[in-house]
């Protein structure tokens, strides 16, 4: 599994919450793998960053948790499914299985903002 350093934050006010890896900027495309969560790639068809509209309705969960810095998104993606699952404090906010539709190349990605 290959390690990335997540910087995530998250505005309340907005309810939006955004993880990205650190160093690498920009994106190529943005894909909506489900209802409200997106995920960019960059031009490698590797994920760079997350962001959630309405992040504590769609992760059914307080606003208060989502402040929490304590963020690891784990990314396994082969030629038929994405697999995306997110911990706060190693709690599972959300899991999410769909279809690799992207181009996104087998990977195994954990991007944790304790890294």
């Amino acid at each position: 599994m290959e390690k990335q350093r997540l910087i995530s934050s998250y505005d309340e006010v907005n309810d939006t919450f955004v993880g990205k890896i650190d160093g690498r900027d920009g994106y190529c495309a943005d894909y909506g793998i489900s209802d409200g969560v997106f995920l960019s790639i960059d031009k490698d068809n590797i994920p760079t960053s997350v962001f959630v509209n309405n992040a504590s309705k769609v992760f059914d969960i307080s606003k208060k948790l989502l402040e929490n810095s304590n963020v690891k998104i784990d990314i396994d993606c082969d030629s038929i499914c994405l697999y995306f699952t997110m911990f706060i404090e190693n709690l599972k906010i959300c899991s999410i299985r769909c279809k690799n539709s992207y181009g996104i190349p087998n990977i195994n990605v954990e991007m944790d903002s304790n890294y």
